[in-house]
């Protein structure tokens, strides 16, 4: 599947700003079910491009001029394929790294609870995956809005709504609590007509079947494996590490939020 995406992020201040830094995750990953047939980055001040440490093509964003408005734009085009059972090609990370909870991720009591009735300790199959997956899609209803960017796994299961970043951090968390490797990922997906964002997060999560032992993508929010229909930004230990737009200020009064994401699948 073609996916022509675009993706808009703009910043308003009421007061001009001194300086601004961003970490942008905006351009798509390396990987062998997703091809970048073009793409671009536009946005204003000094970008410097780099690979961090888990493999995610990164800029920096920096701005020391005054000002009192900042617009990122990325778009372009990525051929997609879906991965066998939602099976992702090993990408030489060791999968111990993603075992440690986050400030995001850590287990309480009502998440070993959940934990445990879905998962054995050590080890999982797709289908025990497959099983969390669902019952945090029937505990955490979905509600946009419901929730901030710094809610942890345990807030979002004790409120009982959540967007799909609140499903992720939930996952992950359970796996951890049982010593399976799970780790988060940022990027696109064709909503088609449901009412969720084109802007999503998802997880891989390690899984040991009879036939395979390696990453499965999956769509916590949806209860279903990575198709064609998704792209691929960051992979990261939890929202922190995989964000497609993070960083501070100094200055610029109150801050005002735009996004728009556009998928156009072909």
């Amino acid at each position: 599947m073609h996916l022509t995406i675009r993706h808009e992020t703009r910043y308003s201040y009421t007061e001009p700003l001194a300086y601004t830094i961003q970490q942008l995750h905006l351009t798509p990953r390396v990987e062998p079910q997703q091809h970048v047939l073009s793409w671009q980055l536009a946005a204003p001040g000094h970008l410097h491009s780099y690979t961090d440490a888990y493999g995610n093509l990164s800029h920096m964003m920096t701005m020391d001029a005054p000002h009192n408005t900042l617009a990122i734009v990325a778009y372009g085009v990525v051929d997609t394929v879906a991965p066998d059972r939602g099976r992702i090609v090993a990408d030489g990370l060791s999968p111990l790294i993603f075992t440690v909870p986050t400030r995001m991720t850590a287990a309480t009591p009502g998440i070993l609870e959940l934990a445990a009735s879905c998962l054995p300790d050590g080890k999982a199959m797709t289908r025990d995956l497959m099983s969390l997956a669902e019952h945090i899609f029937g505990a955490v209803r979905y509600q946009s809005g419901a929730t901030a960017v710094d809610t942890t796994a345990s807030d979002a299961l004790a409120l009982g709504q959540g967007v799909c970043q609140d499903h992720a951090h939930l996952f992950l968390a359970c796996c951890h609590a049982h010593g399976i490797p799970a780790r988060y990922v940022s990027g696109y997906i064709d909503p088609e007509n449901t009412a969720h964002a084109a802007s999503h997060a998802w997880v891989d999560a390690w899984a040991e079947d009879r036939d395979y032992t390696g990453w499965v993508s999956i769509d916590v929010t949806h209860a279903r494996l990575m198709t064609d229909a998704y792209c691929r930004l960051a992979i990261g230990r939890d929202y922190d590490g995989a964000a497609p737009v993070r960083g501070v200020r100094r200055g610029g009064g109150t801050e005002s939020l735009s996004v728009d994401v556009q998928i156009v699948p072909q």
